[in-house]
């Protein structure tokens, strides 16, 4: 239950921007994906007593990006947000790595118990898959409508999280810590 409820809190705020968006535009889209943002940040937390860090993150960028848009009434500011918001979460990744320091840790620790190896190995794979996903959203809203860009959104970006996600359970598995027999006696 608690993971369904996760995913409404995080995907309900892109259902509802896709949604406005197919009966009015990207503006009135924009507006309602501020809102629904904002709504979703005050679930999480009446719900967990909690703000999750990325989600935090990304409702900042959208009420910036978001708010850009409706006020220069230029849709290319909330294009451009995944982009940005994606690269940031993989450059800053990539750069706790390179001071030695997995930055998922601190995030997932609470979900994983995993091995100093695994968490900067996957640190190391969400990184790339956040570079990847910048590098999808500039090809899509660059050289396609802005409702195929929104599609691409929700059916494009939303699965490919989830399957890039599954996709990591045996490294999960490989990596978990083990817990040493208890010695009676």
């Amino acid at each position: 239950m608690k993971a369904v409820r996760r995913l409404l809190i995080e995907a309900g705020p892109l259902a509802a921007f896709f949604i406005a968006n197919a009966r009015y535009d990207i503006y009135v889209a924009t507006a309602v994906f501020m809102a629904a943002v904002g709504i979703s940040l005050a679930a999480s937390w009446l719900m967990e007593r909690r703000v999750p860090t990325l989600p935090l993150v990304t409702a900042v960028f959208v009420l910036i990006f978001g708010g850009l848009t409706l006020l220069l009434h230029d849709e290319t500011f909330i294009k451009l947000k995944p982009t940005i918001v994606n690269s940031l979460f993989g450059v800053i990744l990539l750069g706790g790595l390179a001071f030695g320091r997995a930055l998922l840790k601190p995030l997932l620790d609470y979900s994983f118990q995993l091995t100093d190896q695994g968490w900067s190995k996957l640190t190391l794979r969400w990184a790339l898959f956040f570079l990847l996903l910048a590098v999808l959203n500039e090809v899509v809203w660059r050289g396609f409508s802005t409702d195929t860009w929104v599609s691409f959104k929700v059916f494009g970006v939303m699965p490919l999280t989830l399957v890039f996600a599954l996709s990591q359970v045996r490294f999960l598995m490989r990596y978990q810590l083990r817990e040493e027999p208890q010695s009676g006696g």
